[in-house]
């Protein structure tokens, strides 16, 4: 039985992929998420053998959460239409994680939940080329994750609330990501960085 943790930011994806994966004899749902935050909480608590999770989750970064479950395959879903922002990085840490478009047939998707589950890689070719075009990201870890909750109208304070750090240090961030990004606005920034495939 594969044990499969489920993050979807939209609460309709969320429960019809939760209904297909029930329907099949080898998958067992043992979470279902929106939130990003509570995947390694929920991951230590239920041992998941894979996470599948929308790539726009808000919260921590995919990359971290790939990172902090070790123990786990990651089936990231994607948009083909925003594939800049597949990350290289998680391409290369194939076959442990893989990229899936959004736009799959719930039989593929299976399928590929399957696949990492066996430590066999799934890689989408569309969104594998746009990460390996995408150029190096200038912004740290810490940076991206940032601009990404900024990306949801949060304020410095929100942010800083969010990721428990002080406005002070919030704003110093900004103004790195502003600097690297060679924008004179946080949306610019944000576009910049999204066309870029950085966030």
């Amino acid at each position: 039985m594969i044990r499969v943790l489920l993050g979807h930011r939209g609460a309709l994806l969320r429960g019809a992929l939760a209904t297909v994966f029930a329907t099949e004899d080898d998958l067992q749902v043992v979470a279902v998420l929106d939130h990003a935050d509570d995947v390694i909480p929920a991951s230590a608590r239920e041992r998941p053998h894979v996470l599948v999770l929308d790539a726009c989750l808000p919260g921590v970064g995919i990359e971290t959460l790939a990172r902090r479950s070790p123990s786990s395959g990651v089936l990231v879903l994607m948009d083909r239409e925003l594939s800049a922002a597949a990350s290289l990085r998680l391409v290369r840490q194939a076959p442990r994680v893989g990229l899936i478009a959004t736009d799959a047939s719930p039989e593929d998707l299976v399928t590929a939940i399957r696949d990492i589950a066996d430590g066999r890689p799934v890689l989408d070719p569309h969104l594998a080329l746009a990460a390996l075009r995408v150029g190096d990201n200038p912004l740290t870890e810490r940076e991206c994750e940032v601009l990404r909750l900024v990306t949801t109208g949060a304020t410095a304070q929100e942010v800083a609330r969010k990721l428990c750090l002080s406005a002070g240090t919030v704003r110093n961030y900004l103004s790195r990501i502003l600097a690297k990004t060679q924008a004179r606005t946080r949306i610019e920034a944000i576009r910049k960085a999204e066309r870029a495939g950085w966030i």
